[in-house]
């Protein structure tokens, strides 16, 4: 059987020419081979895609959250269609009433909940730009945000207003008017009150819409609706100016892809908001369910109570970054491990005959009814009972962890990749494509991408297995960054975005990412070393949760930090008589044996280079997290505050390992 292959090809390749790399061929998605999708008339704006849903179906449930009885969380209880607009029709009028107008700047800072969407829906009708404002952008983000996109209005939940109390005096040269999305306490409104500004909570900012009427702008697809910021590894936050028309293009090219693989979303669908709606990945997954006159339930704001707000909530879809879907990994590891030999058994058996069908081109449906009714049926059950597709996207997904929920789950488990600056989905696998593992899928049917060649890097975009930087082009892009020309000129050449990242085409037109452009440096013996290409493979054993590579060009080898699999490394310790809890475990010289070993496995495995191997290991039982600084919020890993933070772990690897090879 021929192998598909889910690209068509636009434009021919270009030779390199005047200093200028080659380029491969412009690629788009096989299901926009007839043109992209067309744009729904009347759509002109973030704001339509809301209205015409209030006008479609007024009374479906749009928002909803848990209610608490006698001090226990109870069901789910929801705001329609309807509701939810006169409240954003209360919220704009509000604001208009404090005099923040047209192309004002509007903060919001929080959790997810229907508080937020109905602000976020009040900047839409009134041609406002959204600036969400998140903490996990570092410390005196907040502030340094608030200035830089001169921030006149900010809404905020009620446990986050002393934090924007925090940033006074500095940011009331542009902060007027704050709103709780709670209460307000006599104390708080004292401070603010100091310096000139005005607080209200969420009741009293509603009374003040109650009974007024202002017009609503019209609005332009090219008009800005977003401006989002992002953590770069290093500098100031970007600010990422999104236009409504990009946001719609990335709507039309989903729901383009998701019918043409029979996974259409429809107004029955059900989804759990809970990654944060300050990154462009749930944004537009919102936007899409509200397009779709569908509902979304908000969780608690408790990583613990994820599971429990799951099972009440009973999503259709359910999306996540790596770090929650390898949670869920190990917890079923565990579940599995601690059911007793029988159990584990029968278990392995249904795992490996479902397995083995769907890799020979069963649809995971049909790959074994009798293991997903009598095995796997409690794994469908923990998420709630009612999930089809798993989305993973903002950071890469192990091979081995999306292997393992595609079989068990009885869901599509799809992975996507973009960037803030692309409007989140660019690229995401298809449904019963085993073959898609560990890739991110062809291009969503809204871009046109190409590889640029990496000369420096050893990356041939021409090749017989084309490698280079992933370049998009399409109306999807970001319309630059926020009073930073010069920043958006380095990535935006001839219409083309630069992201940075290095892609490999597979046979069947899905893109794997293999690399970052600039993560390149040289060893003592003048090798180039291509780090995070390294990590993605290392990150393959299972006995590590994270990785982080070291070298420089005084030293000939490599060191890393790795954060080890709890689980599999006390389960190694039980086996190799090894005792103490998981910190002495850690720091036990078999265990960094037992570590480096599995990851020389892996290295020979993958035939890498000698220099490429890793000499020394430190493991780290704390995981590396955004409170120290170590990684970004979509957990990319900031080299430079690796290297201040582990400085002296490095030093020491590499005196012990210089010592034992002298």
């Amino acid at each position: 059987m021929a192998q598909k292959n889910y690209l068509v090809e636009v434009e021919k390749a270009k030779e390199a020419k005047d200093g200028r790399p080659s380029v491969g061929p412009v690629y788009r998605s096989l299901f926009a081979k007839d043109g992209f999708p067309a744009p729904i008339p009347g759509m002109d704006s973030c704001w339509d895609v809301f209205r015409m849903s209030v006008e479609r179906c007024p009374n479906n449930p749009m928002l909803g959250r848990r209610e608490s009885v006698n001090g226990k969380p109870g069901k789910y209880v929801w705001q329609t269609y309807k509701e939810v607009y006169d409240l954003v029709i209360k919220v704009g009028n509000a604001m208009r009433s404090c005099g923040v107008g047209e192309g004002a700047k509007c903060g919001i800072y929080g959790a997810n909940c229907a508080e937020w969407i109905i602000s976020m829906e009040a900047c839409n009708a009134h041609g406002l730009y959204c600036v969400p404002l998140y903490d996990s952008l570092g410390a005196g983000a907040v502030e340094f945000v608030i200035n830089h996109a001169e921030v006149s209005i900010a809404f905020a939940e009620e446990k986050k207003i002393p934090e924007l109390l925090k940033t006074f005096p500095s940011t009331t040269q542009y902060l007027k008017t704050l709103v709780s999305f709670g209460k307000v306490t006599p104390e708080q409104r004292e401070e603010v009150e100091k310096f000139g500004l005005v607080i209200y909570s969420w009741d009293e900012f509603l009374q003040l819409g109650e009974g007024k009427q202002f017009d609503l702008p019209v609005k332009k697809k090219s008009d800005i609706c977003t401006i989002m910021y992002t953590s770069g590894t290093t500098g100031d936050p970007k600010g990422v100016m999104i236009s409504n028309d990009s946001i719609i293009a990335l709507l039309a090219g989903v729901k383009r892809l998701l019918e043409s693989v029979n996974e259409k979303v429809t107004d029955k669908d059900v989804y759990l908001s809970y990654l944060p709606l300050a990154h462009i990945f749930d944004r537009v997954i919102e936007e899409l369910f509200i397009l779709t006159g569908a509902s979304i339930g908000f969780w608690r704001g408790d990583v613990k109570l994820l599971v429990e707000d799951l099972g009440e909530l009973k999503p259709t879809i359910f999306c996540a970054v790596p770090r929650v879907l390898d949670r869920i990994y190990s917890g079923l590891n565990q579940k599995i491990s601690s059911g007793g030999l029988l159990k584990k058994t029968l278990f392995s058996l249904a795992y490996s005959f479902k397995h083995h069908n769907m890799q020979n081109g069963s649809k995971h449906e049909q790959a074994s009814p009798i293991c997903d009714k009598f095995v796997f049926s409690q794994v469908k059950q923990g998420l709630g009972g009612r999930v089809r597709l798993i989305l993973s996207g903002a950071a890469p997904l192990s091979a081995h962890v999306e292997a393992f929920l595609r079989v068990v789950s009885c869901a599509h488990v799809l992975q996507g990749y973009g960037l803030t600056e692309t409007c989140a989905g660019t690229f995401v696998s298809l449904p019963n494509e085993m073959p898609m593992l560990g890739t991110v899928g062809p291009p969503v049917p809204n871009v046109d991408v190409c590889l640029e060649s990496v000369p420096e890097m050893g990356y041939d975009a021409l090749s017989n297995t084309p490698r280079g930087e992933v370049c998009v082009r399409g109306r999807t892009l970001f319309s630059g960054y926020y009073k930073r020309e010069d920043l958006t000129k380095e990535v935006m050449v001839d219409g083309w975005f630069h992201t940075g990242d290095v892609g490999e085409w597979q046979q069947d037109g899905s893109l794997k990412i293999i690399d970052r452009k600039k993560n390149i440096f040289k060893l003592s013996q003048g090798e180039y070393v291509a780090v995070e290409n390294l990590e993605n493979i290392y990150v393959n054993v299972s006995a590590i949760d994270s990785i982080w590579v070291y070298g420089n060009s005084f030293e000939s080898f490599l060191v890393s930090v790795v954060n080890p699999n709890k689980q599999a490394l006390e389960r190694w310790a039980v086996e190799n008589s090894v005792t103490g809890d998981f910190n002495s475990i850690c720091e036990n010289p078999r265990a960094k044996e037992y570590i480096l070993g599995e990851l020389t496995k892996v290295a020979k495995e993958k035939k890498l280079k000698g220099f490429e191997i890793i000499k020394a290991v430190h493991l780290e039982p704390e995981p590396f997290d955004i409170e120290r600084d170590l990684i970004t919020p979509t957990y990319k890993i900031k080299r430079p505050q690796m290297q201040k933070y582990y400085q002296n772990v490095i030093d020491n690897m590499y005196k012990s390992a210089n010592k034992s090879r002298a």
